[in-house]
């Protein structure tokens, strides 16, 4: 199997997981508040993430002072501003915002990939990231988004989650070259509770946690070890496996999934808006998937064949 296969497959699954975590989310967060509930996802996959490195130590290279450091504030960059950015942006503002101000992630991973990794800007991966921005706005109901002057500062909070999430991932892909990407994760799971457990303890003197019971127990687990620790490695691993601006296209199967879910567990209508919406995020991740120029070479080859 190819880099470029598993990177996708890495990619799209971790995309998939964030894409089904809202409908679990949405319930969650109306009995324990948004940084208390992510300073819990992030202990519980630390936790998870500690117990698997601790069991594999002796095949895994550790990360000295200045090496750790560094990877926990790219963790602090991810998981504490971005993440944090993210909740306080949809609180301030609403859903279908924060759907679409952070689906700018990808273009946003796509300049700081040329700016810090020095990938090549190419029309076709431009023409991949616009396809499918294109296609989450289709699927949206930009009806129902808030560009109001009383959500300027819940959408600038988005704004803010879009471009660090964006750089986030492409320094992830740069400090993953010498390290394993679970060790890399690990570390960057504990340098974002530097931010969340703070925020959280102002946080509860306002808005104290609800009644908790057994289900809102299995979502938390399902936020904690499924959507944050699982997914967190799949999304590191690809972009360890392929460039930072083809990987940031998988990001896009998350609204995709989310629609698709909302469908199937929410009873909401299958619209024309979905299915074509789906067709050119499709489009735009299979345009970053395989280049331009291999297929022109094929038919090339072939084409002399069927003349004679």
């Amino acid at each position: 199997m190819s880099n470029m296969l598993k990177g996708a497959i890495y990619g799209l699954s971790a995309a998939a997981i964030w894409g089904g975590m809202y409908v679990v989310s949405d319930v969650v967060l109306k009995i324990i508040p948004p940084f208390t509930l992510l300073t819990i996802r992030l202990l519980l996959a630390l936790l998870v993430m500690g117990i698997i490195v601790y069991w594999r130590r002796e095949k895994l290279r550790m990360p000295n002072r200045r090496e750790a450091i560094r990877l926990m504030g790219v963790g602090l960059l991810g998981f504490g501003v971005s993440v944090g950015a993210q909740f306080v942006g949809t609180d301030l503002s609403n859903a279908i915002n924060g759907a679409l101000v952070t689906s700018a992630s990808p273009a946003f991973i796509l300049i700081f990939a040329a700016i810090i990794l020095r990938e090549k800007l190419t029309m076709q991966r431009i023409a991949a990231v616009t396809l499918a921005t294109i296609g989450v706005v289709v699927i949206l109901d930009l009806s129902k988004a808030d560009f109001s002057s009383a959500a300027f500062v819940g959408n600038l909070a988005l704004a803010v989650a879009a471009l660090t999430w964006g750089l986030f991932s492409v320094l992830l892909k740069k400090v993953s070259a010498a390290m394993d990407t679970m060790v890399v994760t690990l570390f960057g799971f504990a340098g974002g509770l530097f931010l969340t457990i703070p925020a959280a303890a102002i946080e509860l003197t306002q808005r104290p946690i609800g009644t908790i019971d057994g289900g809102l127990i299995l979502g938390i687990l399902y936020l904690g070890v499924v959507s944050t620790a699982g997914a967190m490695w799949f999304w590191n691993q690809a972009f360890t496996l392929v460039d930072a601006s083809v990987a940031s296209l998988f990001f896009f199967a998350q609204p995709l999934v989310g629609a698709v879910l909302g469908v199937i567990l929410l009873g909401q209508e299958m619209t024309s808006n979905l299915l074509m919406g789906g067709l050119l995020i499709g489009i735009g991740v299979l345009l970053s998937i395989y280049p331009l120029e291999k297929i022109v070479d094929r038919w090339a080859v072939k084409a002399p064949e069927k003349a004679g």
